[in-house]
């Protein structure tokens, strides 16, 4: 896939326990992603955070894996990040989802041998 040099990145914020579909939202987000031929995501697990709500989530010992902070990353052509977005709103009733303007340097999915070329 070869993407333009300007694309957008959706970050979604969410909880872990989120769930959608009977399954983690993350997960959700990420097979949706997929199916709609999006160029890659990302899940990252938040080590400490709060929301709207301002209830600190934590992953200190104590309160262990408690509704940890997640941010999921998706870049691509704007186009393609708009068409997710309907699909992404029905699903997240709590959080926040932002959409930025990007600079994309490259994009690869792994270097190509001589004799590939």
């Amino acid at each position: 896939m070869v993407l333009p040099k300007r694309g957008r990145l959706l970050r979604i914020f969410i909880g872990e326990s989120d769930r959608y579909e009977g399954m983690p939202l993350y997960e959700w987000i990420v097979r949706e992603a997929r199916k709609a031929g999006l160029a890659g995501c990302t899940v990252l697990r938040g080590l400490e955070g709060f929301g709207a709500n301002s209830r600190i989530h934590t992953a200190k010992i104590l309160r262990l894996s408690e509704d940890l902070p997640i941010v999921i990353e998706i870049v691509d052509r704007p186009d393609r990040i708009k068409g997710l977005l309907p699909r992404i709103d029905s699903a997240v009733t709590e959080g926040m989802v932002t959409i930025e303007k990007v600079k994309i340097r490259f994009y690869r999915a792994g270097l190509t041998s001589k004799s590939d070329e």
